[in-house]
């Protein structure tokens, strides 16, 4: 067994590899920007080595760093006015702070709210004048607060409930606030209420009402127009996510219809006579314009690959953030070129991914692959779980997997029962066998990849982190033949101290899945905790695990790594201060690097990559 608790940041070096290149090349996100004061933007950057939040006069050019942590900062939120720069607050990625807030052309930090005490954040939404704020909160102790705050005024309670909900939006008026709630019990599948500034009901929109079948609303935002009372909701009444219009005050809904496979998104154009549509399908991205006077869908031109965020502007461009596994991200414009461009290094590209399609238990199940140019099979092979699980992976950029193929790998990246972007009876297929369903795509996956003549079974590598965390960790004890070694990033690994130890939202989340809490259903938690299997695990462990994580806490992974000492199985841990993964650029590098060397050391020898 080997344990690491940290050590000094590798020297930099003009000849490091690519790999290490593609983590250090600086990155932004989509810039956010002020709805009355478009030339004021805020948006994220690992430009000093860690992640930060950075104010940007697009007039001037000027950009400075607005927040300076030593584990990073990544939420924030630009007030409507571009007068204050609104960011949260917590300790050493414990996500448990409160809200600050520093005016846009710089100055001290202030206590955005004073008289809330530190929580989980459950939304925000600021009003245009900069003198309201609606502020979701979430603990162990409340549950969910809603609280409407007014400057020089103490905040007021508009809402309060043990299940998880948060804050939806405010509308350009201040007089409506949207509310997304699970008070019936679903964390998955949430409910609308439409409150106004004194806490009582304007509207409800409930799809769960009345029936077994479980339908899920959010929140995609009020109409950006003074008076006027639509809200945008995204729906799954038709077995995926696509948007309609709902005015609250009379009641009438607006379904679009839209004629498009996969999930859709949308968000409002600056005066509100269409919308921007986001369209996922077959982990690909593309964006249209949608009128909502003439109902014409116009494609808005974007290369193939995944559009991560996108927003339109007041010119009538539109701004989208863009990659495919083979290029690095770019921030580009429907105007023409790259928004920002980080000065330094640049990022090194990858490989291109192909597509795979395997028959499962449950249906089709799509798998990214990409491997080492001109290499042929069978190679050795890391299948990367994605996280979640609601989630997917895509053709986007990954510097995680682009550097086990710089390395010789095969990377097979499966979308299992349970990840988004395949439909609502795909996602909510994960129910109650919660992890057993999961490995069972993945293994049909595997097996695909033996017979294909990609991945030598002898040299099989399963990783993840969060959810694929705890995947990898749950597949290494019930399918201890299938896999060489297994490496774990912040994963659930003893399922019932995880949920008494986390955070009250994720505890929710859990319910839902298994149906009940670890008393109420022992024999399903039970069943989907990899502790349950430690004893069956033969491939050697690497773990590793934030100190101050509240999704994945440190007490249950103790406890599972105390049952591999027992054992003498062969393992390693390594702790780093910080919660649920990192946002230093040095400390992910040698997470990187730990991992990359524990599958070196422990497949040397085996197959053709050891002859």
């Amino acid at each position: 067994m080997t344990e690491s608790n940290g050590s000094p940041s590798p020297e930099r070096r003009e000849d490091m590899p690519d790999w290490e290149k593609r983590f250090r090349a600086p990155r932004v996100s989509l810039p956010d920007w002020a709805e009355d004061a478009p030339d004021r933007s805020l948006f994220v950057s690992n430009a000093t080595g860690t992640y930060e939040l950075y104010a940007w006069d697009r007039a001037t050019g000027e950009q400075r760093q607005v927040t300076n942590r030593p584990n990073g900062t990544t939420d924030g939120v630009l007030s409507p006015d571009g007068e204050w720069i609104w960011w949260f607050d917590d300790k050493d990625g414990d996500e448990f702070g409160v809200w600050r807030r520093q005016p846009f052309a710089g100055g001290e930090d202030e206590l955005a709210v004073p008289g809330l005490d530190p929580s989980y954040p459950a939304g925000l939404a600021l009003g245009r004048d900069g003198r309201m704020a609606v502020v979701g909160r979430s603990t162990d102790e409340e549950g969910t607060t809603i609280h409407l705050a007014r400057v020089s005024d103490a905040p007021v309670e508009l809402y309060r409930h043990r299940e998880s909900a948060g804050v939806g939006d405010l509308s350009h008026d201040g007089s409506l606030i949207a509310v997304e709630h699970t008070e019936h019990g679903d964390a998955m599948h949430s409910a609308l209420r439409v409150l106004r500034p004194d806490g009582t009901t304007v509207a409800e929109l409930d799809d769960t009402k009345g029936g077994t079948v479980e339908l899920g609303l959010e929140v995609l935002g009020f109409a950006p127009v003074h008076g006027d009372t639509r809200l945008l909701v995204g729906h799954q009444r038709r077995g995926r996510w696509e948007p309609l219009v709902w005015d609250v005050a009379t009641g009438e809904e607006t379904d679009l219809a839209l004629e498009l496979p996969g999930d859709v998104s949308a968000e409002w154009y600056p005066d509100g006579s269409g919308l921007l549509i986001g369209h996922s399908y077959e982990a690909r991205g593309e964006l249209f314009r949608y009128d909502l006077r003439t109902r014409e869908l116009v494609k808005v031109p974007t290369p193939t690959g995944t559009v991560s965020g996108a927003t339109a502007r007041p010119d009538g461009s539109v701004e989208y953030l863009w990659s495919s596994a083979a290029e690095p991200s770019s921030v580009r414009s429907t105007a023409g070129g790259v928004v920002l461009d980080p000065p330094g290094l640049k990022s090194p590209g990858s490989v291109p991914v192909e597509d795979v399609w395997v028959e499962g238990p449950g249906g089709r199940i799509h798998a990214l692959v990409q491997k080492p140019v001109g290499a042929t099979g069978p190679l050795p092979t890391v299948f990367d779980i994605h996280g979640g699980p609601t989630w997917h992976d895509s053709d986007s950029f990954a510097a995680g997997p682009a550097a086990w193929v710089d390395h010789g790998y095969a990377v097979v990246r499966v979308n299992y029962r349970g990840s988004t972007g395949y439909g609502r009876a795909w996602t909510d297929a994960l129910k109650h066998r919660v992890g057993l369903i999961e490995l069972e795509d993945i293994a049909a996956v595997r097996e695909w990849a033996i017979g294909s003549g990609l991945a030598d079974p002898d040299r099989l590598i399963l990783t993840g982190g969060s959810w694929g965390g705890y995947l990898t960790l749950l597949g290494l004890g019930t399918q201890p033949d299938a896999w060489t070694l297994g490496i774990a990033a912040v994963p659930v690994a003893d399922y019932v101290t995880a949920y008494h130890d986390e955070m009250e939202a994720l505890k929710a989340m859990d319910r839902t899945l298994l149906g009940g809490t670890p008393e109420e259903v022992p024999e399903r938690f039970e069943a989907s905790s990899p502790l349950t299997y430690v004893d069956q695990v033969k491939a050697p462990v690497y773990i590793s695990a934030g100190v101050n994580d509240p999704r994945c806490p440190i007490r249950q992974i103790e406890n599972y790594v105390k049952r591999l000492q027992a054992r003498g199985a062969v393992h390693e841990v390594y702790r780093y201060d910080a919660g649920h993964g990192s946002l230093v650029v040095d400390e992910r590098i040698k997470q990187v690097g730990l991992e990359l060397d524990f599958a070196e050391r422990h497949l040397k020898g085996r197959g053709s990559r050891g002859d």
